[in-house]
């Protein structure tokens, strides 16, 4: 018997999210002519801290022409939602890269944590757009209150009224004496 866990005994730990948020500090190295060099701090979303210290060094590069060879990081860690509980509308500023050319987009999400947005913004610009993660530069990630949201897909959830229809209602019996393991009919579960 295999002691080795498999893919779908752990399902839940991998699906809730798959990125997280890193706040990566780090800065070119000390020189005689530049003895203490300015600190650099990005916010990352990335799925471990491998790829979020790649990804700072990608846009370090691209931005103030410090490369992983000439530079140092002076910290990484973790930043983890305060209030997990409360759902949150959340606003996104992007840019992508199009099979036709590169776009800026603001995109806006209901979620619990900012990790979960994120997940949302990626899956949905992979089916609308067939834009992969490599292609899509977060610029931008900010709370956003209610009465400041722009997009129909949000506003549609701000009606305190709001209700839901029960789908697939299953009638129970009104006590365990009344159960059957077998019925002449199946249960009607649409009403």
């Amino acid at each position: 018997v295999s002691t080795q866990s498999t893919w779908g005994e752990n399902l839940s730990l991998y699906l809730p999210t798959m990125v997280h948020q890193y706040v990566v500090l780090g800065r070119r190295k000390p020189s005689a002519q530049n003895p203490s060099p300015t600190v650099f701090r990005m916010k990352i979303f990335a799925p471990n801290t491998v790829v979020a210290k790649s990804r700072f060094w990608y846009y370090m590069s691209k931005t103030h022409k410090v490369k992983r060879a000439n530079g140092e990081l002076v910290e990484i860690h973790e930043v983890f939602e305060k209030n997990a509980n409360q759902i949150k509308n959340f606003g996104m500023w992007l840019r992508y890269d199009s099979r036709s050319g590169t776009h800026n987009m603001y995109k806006e999400y209901r979620g619990l944590t900012v990790n979960n947005a994120v997940d949302q913004m990626y899956a949905d610009m992979a089916s609308r757009h067939r834009a992969r993660r490599s292609s899509i530069q977060l610029i931008r990630t900010a709370t956003v209150p209610a009465k400041e949201c722009k997009r129909a897909n949000t506003l549609q959830f701000h009606n305190n009224d709001i209700k839901f229809r029960m789908l697939h209602r299953l009638p129970r019996p009104s006590s365990k004496e009344y159960r059957k393991t077998f019925k002449a009919t199946k249960p009607c579960c649409f009403f």
